[in-house]
C-alpha cells in the first residue's frame, strides 16, 4: 500500500508540474502577443478550485481530472466577441502569432527538460566507475576485443565516468545502428580504442535493462551482503516471516557470498521451494520461502521474493564516480542531452511505424506511475531526471501532425500559408474525429500493455 501510494503522489505530483508547464508556455506566448486569456485549467471536468485573476479576470482552475489541461483564449469561433475586443481574439491573429502561441507549450516542455538536466549536471550523477566485471566469450563486446577488467573510458568521443554516462550514449547509437566507437583502460592503464558492431542490436532487445546483456557486458559490481533492508507486503518473503535485518547465509546447503548471489539463485527457483538459512541477531534460523513466478517481458520465467536489499553498507569509494560540470559546461550538456532524448523519441517512433519495433514499448499511465513512485524513492535527481524524460516526450510527441494535439494545429497553419485561407471548419471537424480516433487508439494500446506488463 505504501508503495502503491507513493506511486500515485509522485505521478500526480510529476504530472501537474508537467501540465502547467506546458500551458504556461500557452499562456506565455498568448500574454505577449496581447490574446485575451479565459480560462487557464489544469485537469478537465467538475473545477476543485477556481480563482481570478488580472486586469482581464483570467479565471484559474483545477479540475477533478488530471489527466491534460488547456489555455481557454478569446476567439469568435467559440462564441461572440465585443467588437472592441475582436483584435485581442485567436482567431484574428496573423499567423505568425497564431504559430508562436501554438508552438510555445511543447518548447517550454523542452526548456523544462533543458533546466532539469541543467540542475542534475551541476549536482552531479553519482554511479558505479563502467568496469567490466565479465564478458561473454561469443558476445559482440568479446568480439569487439573486450575482456574484464577493462574501464570504459569513452563513448563515441564522449567521456563516461559512470555505466549512466555509457548507457546515455550507447542507447542512442543504438537506435541509429552501426559501430559504437569505445576507448577502453585496462588493469595495467594502458589505453585502446574497440569498435562496438551494434546492427544486430533491435529497440526491443534494449527493453527491460537487456542492453548490457546483449551486448555480452557484465558490470563489476561491489559485493553486497545479503542483508534484507525491507520486504514487500504479500510477497513470499514477507509470508516466509523474513524481516529487515535478516542476513541470508545459505539456500539449499550452498553459501549465499553476496547480495547479488542470492538474487541469481531467487530468480532460478521460480515456484520451487529454498530451505534458507539466515542469521537474525545472535541467531541463526531456517526458513522455507517459495519464490513467486514472474514472467518477463521477453517471456523468460523467473523467481522474486518481494525483498529489497539493505543500502546502508558502504561501498568501496574506488567504484564510484560522479558526473558533475560548472554552470556553463552542465548548461552545453543539458542542451545535447535533450536533443539527444528528442532525437531518440522521434526515431523510436519512426521504428514503430515501419514495425522495426514493437508497439509494446509504449506505456501508458500505470508504469509511467510506477516509474515516478521508483524514481522518486531513489532520491531528488532520479526524480528530476524521470521529469526529463517524459517532459521531452511530452513535447515531441505534442508536435506530432494528429489533429487536436499542437503538431495538427500547425499543420493546419501550414497548409493555411501555403494555399492563403485557412483551413474550411469541415475539414477540421474531420480531422479532428480522425486525430480523436488515433489518441483513443494510442492510449488503448499503451493500457493494454500496462495491463500486459502488471500480470505479467
Amino acid at each position: 500500500m505504501i508503495v502503491f501510494l507513493q506511486s500515485l503522489v509522485a505521478f500526480l505530483f510529476a504530472l501537474g508540474v508537467l501540465i502547467v508547464f506546458h500551458e504556461f508556455g500557452h499562456y506565455w506566448a498568448a500574454r505577449r502577443c496581447d490574446v485575451r486569456i479565459l480560462r487557464f485549467s489544469v485537469g478537465f471536468g467538475r473545477a476543485l478550485w477556481r480563482r481570478q485573476f488580472g486586469p482581464d479576470r483570467t479565471e484559474f482552475v483545477i479540475g477533478a481530472l488530471p489527466l491534460g489541461g488547456y489555455v481557454k483564449m478569446l476567439d469568435e469561433r467559440e462564441g461572440p466577441v465585443d467588437p472592441r475586443e475582436r483584435d485581442r481574439a485567436f482567431n484574428n491573429q496573423p499567423v505568425s502569432r497564431r504559430v508562436a502561441i501554438v508552438a510555445a507549450g511543447p518548447a517550454f516542455n523542452l526548456v523544462f527538460a533543458v533546466v532539469a538536466y541543467w540542475l542534475i549536471y551541476m549536482v552531479g550523477i553519482a554511479g558505479l566507475r563502467p568496469i567490466l566485471g565479465a564478458v561473454d566469450p561469443s558476445s559482440i563486446a568479446a568480439h569487439a576485443g573486450l575482456a574484464a577488467g577493462d574501464e570504459i573510458i569513452a563513448v563515441a568521443g564522449r567521456e563516461t565516468p559512470t555505466w549512466s554516462a555509457v548507457l546515455d550514449v550507447t542507447v542512442g547509437r543504438v537506435i541509429r545502428g552501426g559501430t559504437l566507437a569505445l576507448v577502453v583502460s585496462d588493469d595495467s592503464g594502458g589505453q585502446r580504442q574497440v569498435a562496438l558492431d551494434l546492427s544486430s542490436i533491435s529497440i526491443d532487445d534494449m527493453a527491460g535493462g537487456r542492453l548490457l546483456k546483449r551486448l555480452g557486458m557484465q558490470p563489476l559490481r561491489p559485493l553486497i551482503p545479503a542483508v534484507i533492508g525491507s520486504v514487500v507486503d504479500g510477497g513470499a518473503a514477507s509470508r516466509a516471516g523474513l524481516i529487515a535485518g535478516d542476513r541470508v547465509l545459505a539456500a539449499d546447503g550452498v553459501s549465499v557470498h553476496d547480495w547479488g548471489h542470492w538474487v541469481e539463485i531467487v530468480r532460478a527457483s521460480p515456484g520451487r521451494e529454498l530451505h534458507t538459512e539466515i542469521q537474525r541477531g545472535s541467531d541463526n534460523l531456517t526458513v522455507t520461502i517459495k519464490p513467486d513466478v514472474v514472467v518477463e517481458e521477453q517471456g523468460k520465467t523467473v523467481g522474486r521474493i518481494g525483498a529489497i536489499v539493505d543500502a546502508s553498507t558502504p561501498i568501496d569509494p574506488d567504484l564510484v564516480r560522479r558526473e558533475s560540470y560548472g554552470p556553463a559546461a552542465a548548461l552545453l550538456r543539458a542542451l545535447d542531452r535533450t536533443a539527444e532524448m528528442c532525437a531518440i523519441t522521434l526515431r523510436v517512433l519512426v521504428k514503430m511505424i515501419l514495425g522495426e519495433a514493437s508497439v509494446r514499448n509504449l506505456s501508458g499511465p500505470i508504469s509511467i506511475a510506477q516509474y515516478a513512485g521508483e524514481s522518486a524513492g531513489i532520491g531528488f535527481v532520479a526524480f528530476l531526471g524521470f521529469l526529463a524524460i517524459v517532459s521531452v516526450s511530452l513535447g515531441v510527441l505534442n508536435l506530432l501532425p494528429i489533429p487536436l494535439l499542437d503538431g495538427g494545429h500547425l499543420m493546419y497553419y501550414l497548409i493555411e500559408v501555403i494555399k492563403g485561407s485557412p483551413v474550411s471548419e469541415s475539414m477540421q471537424g474531420m480531422g479532428q474525429q480522425v486525430g480523436l480516433a488515433i489518441l483513443l487508439g494510442l492510449m488503448g494500446l499503451a493500457l493494454y500493455n500496462d495491463i500486459l506488463r502488471l500480470i505479467g
